[in-house]
């Protein structure tokens, strides 16, 4: 049969600033509010739809730059489409805002063309797997311990998490009797931590030890996530069961590529809505399983739950709780979290998400 191909006629971005349930904090930062970028891109009479978690900045990006180079060209190529975004962005640079942009089209993009074929996106992809462990994921320095410990215990004791993480590093000589009051919310379940790169490299290694005794299997970013010479030494010389992750701030393959060559991490780290798309995500999931390493999905469950089914050597998705409430509260098609695991509906065309836009006009910027 002849191959028709569909001109792209639209491109658009929305941003929405959606107030969070409380006051959260990390190790290194504080928020009442998270931004949302909603993209969508038209063509063949269908609309892909894409997003990311970003600055307002990326809607201007995304309007003046990426926009101009999509006009007229077909859908379908998105490899081609992806490195003229990449292109385009050069003399910004490609990190940061003008990656989030990217990857809120290149969502979008993957979107359209599972559309446009009527097929769902993980088909698209290639399913590895039909469901995907999570981990909840959230534990705010700025939680009481007894929030902290209704937040983590729910996750374990409702949606049936093996693992849950929280937030240290804002106030580390508290963070020892908290980890003690989330373990004993969580029970037999495995506790993760998470610095957000607070400490320096000795402090992150005495932490780690002290983690160990409490049985933390897993310490994310104990250092900057650029420090790879820091993340090294941690690898090497924290306790064999807890394991160092980093990559969440990774926003082109060559961050990644330079991360495992250094040995720097037990679990990569990648997130689709950072990593330039589901395109960079798979070149991320490509490098982990040659190297091989076992790759994480950063945030954002629900844009994941599609390319982690095809994603080889995936271990996990953060069900992060604020994403996690954005896209319950904005998105229908967001999957619920059963006996640890989310599930694709493999019913629906491209990644099954409709966006709520009369839902979401209040948060509009």
């Amino acid at each position: 049969m002849a191959w028709a191909e569909a001109p792209i006629k639209e491109v658009t971005a929305r941003a929405y600033r959606v107030p969070t349930d409380a006051p959260e904090a990390d190790g290194t930062f504080a928020w009442e509010r998270t931004t949302l970028i909603v993209v969508q891109v038209k063509a063949g009479g269908k609309a892909g739809l894409g997003y990311t978690y970003s600055s307002m900045a990326a809607v201007q990006v995304i309007a003046s730059t990426l926009a101009p180079v999509l006009m007229e060209e077909d859908a379908f190529s998105i490899p081609r489409l992806w490195q003229a975004m990449v292109g385009q962005v050069r003399n910004m640079g490609w990190r940061g805002i003008a990656a989030t942009a990217i990857s809120a089209v290149d969502v979008a993009l993957w979107d359209l063309k599972a559309r446009l074929l009527g097929i769902p996106l993980p088909h698209l992809f290639g399913l590895a797997r039909k469901e995907v462990p999570i981990y909840g994921s959230g534990g705010f320095t700025s939680y009481s311990d007894e929030r902290l410990q209704d937040q983590l215990g729910a996750w374990v004791h409702e949606n049936g998490c093996r693992f849950v993480k929280m937030k240290i590093g804002s106030k580390p000589r508290r963070d020892l009797a908290r980890m003690k009051a989330a373990k004993e919310s969580i029970g037999d379940s495995a506790l993760m931590i998470d610095a957000n790169g607070a400490f320096d490299r000795k402090e992150a290694l005495l932490f780690a030890e002290q983690a160990a005794d409490l049985g933390v299997i897993w310490f994310e970013e104990p250092v900057s996530s650029d420090d790879f010479a820091g993340l090294r030494l941690l690898r090497d010389r924290a306790p064999t069961p807890v394991e160092i992750a980093a990559g969440e701030y990774g926003y082109e393959p060559f961050y990644f590529k330079r991360m495992m060559d250094a040995g720097a991490v037990d679990v990569v780290q990648a997130d689709a809505t950072r990593c330039c798309g589901y395109t960079g995500f798979l070149k991320v999931a490509a490098l982990a399983d040659a190297e091989p390493l076992p790759l994480s999905a950063h945030t954002a469950p629900s844009l994941h739950l599609p390319v982690c089914c095809a994603a080889p050597r995936l271990r996990h998705i953060e069900w992060f709780h604020d994403h996690v409430r954005i896209e319950q509260i904005l998105f229908d098609g967001a999957p619920d979290a059963k006996g640890g695991v989310i599930r694709p509906d493999l019913s629906q065309p491209g990644h099954g998400l409709i966006f709520k836009s009369e839902d979401a006009e209040r948060f509009s910027v």
